[in-house]
């Protein structure tokens, strides 16, 4: 399969990498109210112990009343770190006031982790229904109300009880997708708001001190594979967003999730060549590694290269460490970064871009038998976030993050990023393309060697409207480092796209 999906791809012609020459588009511009949402939700788990699922949420207004958007929840009280779920939320708001709503929420995500006997996540599936009272001051709101955690499919569910609410309000920017490739103008970044995307890919030696959760002595190297998002600011100060799963080293299941912010500055009076520091702070584990409640800390130098040709590399090291737990660990890594948009200049000094097409969605992936540690073959459902930049009419970057959903996998987690090709528009808005992934993988049960995965797929994608898509898919999904997958896939995504500039 992943030979006919290559040759597929290695006919479209070379052409395809060229972007056409910008022509002129009008600077209209669609802003819709968007949010940064933390939540902090207390739990009992069935073996007795206390935790809380800390949670960051990504909403955008469809209208006044409704919301949706990505998210990510993460085990950080108690010994359970490692514990993460990915997957979809939306809200329904009732203004009682100017700043006051009342808010009822669904979340339905998928992933689990840390399973046993005493402590089942099922499927992987995880609903969270909230009703809550929110009240705006400025551009923060905080809010208190109920909720619960519950995996339908496992015994992992807690009791109603009291959730906490913390938000940032935020614009959400984008030209229509039918002005890709034509030029534009905006007075505030595009999109997510974030200036670049970076693959990252590197290494931890932990320390002597550092155990595993039996308490042994753990010191082998872990290769990790993943992705961060940045905002930089004025003189060299930046802020992101990253997250990294295990790929080598036998701690298949680890994922790590961190806010970052940093400073650097140019060396040798160079702009493009930076030196700098970067500090983060998010929640970690899985794969037997012992990082107590979850929380980590991470901080070290870091150098950058802004290349002339738009791209930037990057080179990260530093300390991870688990306050709670009994990992600490140096680490180094690289990074290749794309630019997405920047902050606008001065009105009159800003020459604009050119708009490009982002697309963010959900993605539902059915591999019908997928090979467990335990020798046996099952098939697995996954639930995914799927974000896909165009860097060309032709040429596209994409990357997905999901769980398991369905299935006996829960705690199986999966973080993917690559490449794709896609055809013009056809007929009644028919596109076709095909893609190549490769990423981390592991948990669950799930037999993925030391966690490095790659995923071929062929699709065909009809435009709903002018924004909302569907798009069907096969292909095949396999192990890296061994023998373990070599599996058949089919995927169906429903995706909304936007223009976003190019600068």
């Amino acid at each position: 399969m992943i030979r006919r999906i290559a040759t597929l791809v290695a006919l479209l012609p070379a052409a395809a990498l060229a972007a056409p020459e910008a022509v002129p588009s009008p600077s209209n511009l669609e802003v819709r109210p968007a949010a940064l949402e933390f939540n902090w939700t207390p739990m009992v788990m069935p073996d007795g112990g206390h935790t809380a699922f800390a949670s960051l949420n990504y909403l955008v207004a469809i209208d006044d009343a409704w919301s949706i958007g990505p998210g990510v929840y993460g085990t950080a009280k108690g010994n359970y770190g490692g514990i993460f779920t990915v997957g979809f939320t939306g809200q329904r708001r009732w203004r009682l006031s100017e700043e006051t709503n009342v808010v009822a929420g669904l979340y339905v995500g998928a992933g689990g982790g840390l399973s046993s006997e005493d402590m089942r996540f099922g499927g992987g599936l995880m609903l969270r229904p909230e009703l809550s009272l929110r009240t705006r001051f400025g551009a923060w709101y905080g809010g208190v109300g109920f909720s619960q955690i519950r995996f339908p499919s496992g015994n992992v569910k807690g009791d109603v009880g009291l959730a906490v609410t913390v938000g940032r309000y935020l614009d959400f920017a984008g030209h229509a997708s039918s002005d890709a490739g034509r030029s534009a103008h905006a007075d505030r970044r595009t999109g997510l708001g974030f200036d670049e995307i970076a693959l990252t890919a590197g290494g931890e030696r932990p320390s002597a001190s550092s155990r595993d959760r039996s308490g042994k002595p753990y010191t082998g190297a872990v290769g990790k594979a993943g992705a961060d998002l940045r905002q930089y600011g004025a003189d060299g100060r930046w802020w992101g967003i990253e997250a990294a799963g295990a790929a080598q080293g036998g701690v298949d299941g680890y994922m790590e999730v961190l806010g970052q912010v940093g400073q650097d500055w140019s060396v040798f009076g160079t702009p493009r060549l930076r030196a700098g520091v970067q500090a983060g702070l998010g929640l970690g584990g899985g794969g037997n590694v012992d990082t107590g409640n979850g929380w980590l800390l991470r901080a070290g130098p870091n150098l950058r290269w802004i290349t002339p040709w738009g791209p930037t590399v990057r080179l990260d090291a530093g300390v991870t460490h688990a306050p709670s737990g009994e990992y600490t660990a140096r680490f180094v890594r690289a990074a290749l970064a794309l630019p997405l948009d920047r902050v606008p200049l001065p009105s009159g000094e800003d020459a604009g871009g050119t708009v490009r097409v982002q697309q963010l969605g959900a993605s539902v992936m059915h591999i019908p038998r997928m090979r467990f540690k335990d020798g046996t073959e099952e098939s697995v459902t996954h639930l995914a976030f799927v974000m896909a930049r165009d860097f060309s009419p032709r040429v596209y970057g994409v990357a997905q993050a999901g769980s398991a959903a369905l299935g006996r996998a829960g705690a199986y987690s999966f973080g993917l990023f690559g490449l794709g090709v896609q055809s013009d528009p056809m007929w009644g808005g028919l596109r076709l393309g095909a893609e190549g992934l490769v990423g981390a993988a592991g948990g669950g049960g799930v037999a993925v060697g030391g966690g490095a995965v790659a995923q071929l797929e062929a699709w065909a994608q009809w435009a709903l409207t002018e924004g909302l898509r569907i798009r069907a898919g096969v292909g095949q999904f396999r192990t890296l480092r061994s023998d373990d997958q070599a599996a058949a896939l089919t995927q169906v995504q429903l995706g909304y796209a936007f223009g976003t500039l190019q600068r």
